[in-house]
């Protein structure tokens, strides 16, 4: 098997638990540590120790302590301000693998896309389940849309913004 090949192959793998753990988190409102916790480990030792990796071993921790620390400094910032969780701990770990996967690069461009989608999204299942404003809903699916995208098509979102039209 070829080297492109291989890497559509971990490409898709990543696809399906990242799918997999957007159905539970829909579903349950949790992302287990089951997954996420593998999720991080693997990004780390792919991208560490495979000569197929996406991003360097440095950007590949970075990735991952920033992907954490950011959800979970906004985490305590909100709960100091509200006296409750705003983000759920699973997210940060979610975040924290996409970040192992993918790189510190890349972490920008998916909170931007999960977070613009998110406020949509959340408004839309607030009104289909009939909660009020403050209710929770899942982040993790958008998270994993986000992710997704910047799987596959890198730095989409920056080429978009920052293309000098001529």
């Amino acid at each position: 098997m070829g080297s492109i090949a291989l890497i559509d192959l971990i490409r898709l793998l990543l696809i399906f638990v990242l799918v997999y753990l957007a159905y539970i988190d829909l579903r349950t409102f949790r992302l287990p540590d089951l997954i996420t916790l593998p999720l991080i480990f693997i990004g780390l030792c792919f991208n560490s120790f495979s000569n197929l990796q996406f991003v360097g071993p440095q950007e590949s921790i970075l990735g991952a302590l920033l992907g954490y620390l950011f959800l979970w400094l906004l985490n305590r910032i909100y709960r100091y301000l509200r006296q409750q969780d705003g983000v759920g701990m699973g997210d940060a770990k979610l975040l924290a693998g996409l970040g192992a996967w993918l790189g510190w690069h890349a972490l920008p461009g998916i909170l931007f896309i999960a977070s613009a989608l998110g406020i949509i999204g959340g408004m839309l299942w607030l009104r289909l389940h009939k909660q009020k404003h403050g209710s929770p809903f899942p982040f993790g699916p958008f998270l994993i849309f986000a992710g997704i995208m910047e799987l596959l098509w890198p730095q989409l979102l920056q080429h978009l913004l920052l293309s000098n039209p001529t």
